[in-house]
Protein backbone atom coordinates (compact mmCIF):
# COMPACT_ATOMS: atom_id res chain seq x y z
CA UNK A 1 0.00 0.00 0.00
CA UNK A 2 1.01 3.61 -0.70
CA UNK A 3 -0.31 6.17 1.27
CA UNK A 4 0.21 9.69 0.28
CA UNK A 5 -1.07 13.04 2.37
CA UNK A 6 -2.17 16.24 1.43
CA UNK A 7 -3.05 19.21 3.42
CA UNK A 8 -6.02 21.89 1.48
CA UNK A 9 -6.52 25.29 2.75
CA UNK A 10 -9.55 25.93 0.21
CA UNK A 11 -11.83 25.08 -2.35
CA UNK A 12 -9.02 25.53 -5.00
CA UNK A 13 -6.39 23.26 -3.29
CA UNK A 14 -8.64 20.38 -2.95
CA UNK A 15 -9.30 20.98 -6.55
CA UNK A 16 -5.69 20.61 -7.11
CA UNK A 17 -5.11 17.89 -5.46
CA UNK A 18 -7.61 15.56 -7.35
CA UNK A 19 -6.62 16.53 -10.61
CA UNK A 20 -3.16 15.07 -9.51
CA UNK A 21 -5.38 12.14 -8.29
CA UNK A 22 -6.88 11.85 -11.29
CA UNK A 23 -4.30 11.18 -13.44
CA UNK A 24 -3.61 7.79 -11.86
CA UNK A 25 -7.56 6.57 -12.45
CA UNK A 26 -8.27 4.20 -15.17
CA UNK A 27 -11.45 1.98 -15.63
CA UNK A 28 -12.39 -0.26 -13.50
CA UNK A 29 -11.29 1.39 -10.57
CA UNK A 30 -12.64 1.42 -7.05
CA UNK A 31 -12.37 4.27 -4.93
CA UNK A 32 -13.65 4.89 -1.20
CA UNK A 33 -14.45 7.95 -0.11
CA UNK A 34 -13.92 8.44 3.50
CA UNK A 35 -14.87 11.68 5.83
CA UNK A 36 -17.76 12.50 8.06
CA UNK A 37 -20.93 14.52 6.27
CA UNK A 38 -19.89 17.81 4.91
CA UNK A 39 -16.49 17.14 4.48
CA UNK A 40 -15.94 17.48 1.02
CA UNK A 41 -16.28 13.97 -0.38
CA UNK A 42 -18.92 15.01 -2.95
CA UNK A 43 -16.53 18.20 -3.59
CA UNK A 44 -13.64 15.54 -4.25
CA UNK A 45 -15.69 13.61 -7.00
CA UNK A 46 -16.79 17.32 -8.77
CA UNK A 47 -13.49 18.00 -8.64
CA UNK A 48 -12.37 14.70 -10.82
CA UNK A 49 -15.65 15.00 -13.05
CA UNK A 50 -14.32 18.28 -13.73
CA UNK A 51 -10.94 17.10 -15.28
CA UNK A 52 -12.66 14.45 -16.92
CA UNK A 53 -14.90 17.83 -18.71
CA UNK A 54 -18.10 16.50 -17.90
CA UNK A 55 -20.73 18.73 -18.15
CA UNK A 56 -23.35 17.69 -15.88
CA UNK A 57 -24.09 19.27 -12.85
CA UNK A 58 -22.61 16.52 -10.21
CA UNK A 59 -24.74 16.37 -6.63
CA UNK A 60 -24.45 14.26 -4.03
CA UNK A 61 -26.16 10.91 -4.16
CA UNK A 62 -27.22 10.54 -0.76
CA UNK A 63 -30.91 10.32 -1.81
CA UNK A 64 -31.04 8.98 -5.38
CA UNK A 65 -27.84 6.10 -3.57
CA UNK A 66 -26.11 5.85 -7.56
CA UNK A 67 -25.06 9.09 -10.02
CA UNK A 68 -23.71 8.13 -13.10
CA UNK A 69 -21.95 10.57 -15.58
CA UNK A 70 -20.73 9.76 -18.83
CA UNK A 71 -17.27 10.83 -20.33
CA UNK A 72 -15.36 9.41 -23.32
CA UNK A 73 -12.79 7.24 -22.06
CA UNK A 74 -15.22 5.94 -19.29
CA UNK A 75 -18.11 6.54 -17.38
CA UNK A 76 -18.15 7.66 -13.21
CA UNK A 77 -20.58 5.67 -11.27
CA UNK A 78 -20.99 7.74 -7.99
CA UNK A 79 -22.41 6.61 -4.88
CA UNK A 80 -23.55 6.75 -1.31
CA UNK A 81 -24.55 4.28 0.85
CA UNK A 82 -25.27 6.66 3.90
CA UNK A 83 -28.61 5.78 3.91
CA UNK A 84 -28.59 1.96 3.80
CA UNK A 85 -29.55 -0.59 6.58
CA UNK A 86 -29.30 -4.03 5.40
CA UNK A 87 -27.30 -5.86 2.88
CA UNK A 88 -31.00 -7.18 1.10
CA UNK A 89 -31.26 -2.92 0.72
CA UNK A 90 -28.44 -3.92 -1.67
CA UNK A 91 -28.59 -7.00 -3.20
CA UNK A 92 -32.05 -5.66 -4.04
CA UNK A 93 -31.10 -2.66 -6.16
CA UNK A 94 -28.64 -4.61 -8.02
CA UNK A 95 -25.68 -3.25 -6.20
CA UNK A 96 -23.15 -6.35 -6.89
CA UNK A 97 -24.40 -6.24 -10.81
CA UNK A 98 -22.79 -2.56 -10.56
CA UNK A 99 -18.92 -3.70 -10.99
CA UNK A 100 -20.22 -6.72 -13.67
CA UNK A 101 -18.09 -5.94 -17.07
CA UNK A 102 -18.75 -2.00 -16.77
CA UNK A 103 -16.51 0.65 -17.93
CA UNK A 104 -16.83 2.76 -14.78
CA UNK A 105 -14.67 4.14 -12.03
CA UNK A 106 -16.43 3.48 -9.13
CA UNK A 107 -16.36 6.33 -6.06
CA UNK A 108 -18.21 5.17 -2.88
CA UNK A 109 -19.18 7.15 0.12
CA UNK A 110 -19.86 5.77 2.96
CA UNK A 111 -18.51 2.02 2.55
CA UNK A 112 -18.85 0.79 5.56
CA UNK A 113 -22.92 0.29 5.05
CA UNK A 114 -21.20 -2.15 2.07
CA UNK A 115 -22.04 -4.93 4.14
CA UNK A 116 -18.53 -6.43 2.40
CA UNK A 117 -20.09 -6.35 -1.10
CA UNK A 118 -17.76 -4.46 -2.55
CA UNK A 119 -15.26 -5.88 -4.35
CA UNK A 120 -11.33 -5.08 -4.17
CA UNK A 121 -10.78 -1.74 -3.34
CA UNK A 122 -7.93 0.12 -5.40
CA UNK A 123 -7.79 3.33 -3.16
CA UNK A 124 -9.33 4.60 -0.16
CA UNK A 125 -9.54 8.65 -0.21
CA UNK A 126 -9.59 10.12 3.82
CA UNK A 127 -10.86 13.54 4.04
CA UNK A 128 -10.92 15.57 7.61
CA UNK A 129 -11.37 18.77 8.73
CA UNK A 130 -8.47 20.47 10.40
CA UNK A 131 -8.04 23.42 12.46
CA UNK A 132 -10.59 25.45 10.32
CA UNK A 133 -14.04 24.71 8.46
CA UNK A 134 -11.58 25.43 5.06
CA UNK A 135 -8.52 23.35 6.03
CA UNK A 136 -8.67 19.68 5.20
CA UNK A 137 -6.24 16.69 5.58
CA UNK A 138 -6.77 14.65 2.60
CA UNK A 139 -5.17 11.19 2.93
CA UNK A 140 -4.64 8.89 -0.57
CA UNK A 141 -4.00 4.74 -0.10
CA UNK A 142 -3.49 3.05 -2.75
CA UNK A 143 -3.67 -0.42 -2.59
CA UNK A 144 -3.22 -1.95 -6.06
Amino acid sequence: MIKKIFYSASLDETYNIASIFFKELKAGDIIVLDGNLGVGKTEFVRAICKNLNISNVITSPTFTLINQYHCESFDICHIDLFRIKNKNELIGIGFQELFDGKNFIFFIEWAENSFDLIPEIDYKISIKHNDNENSREIIIENYK
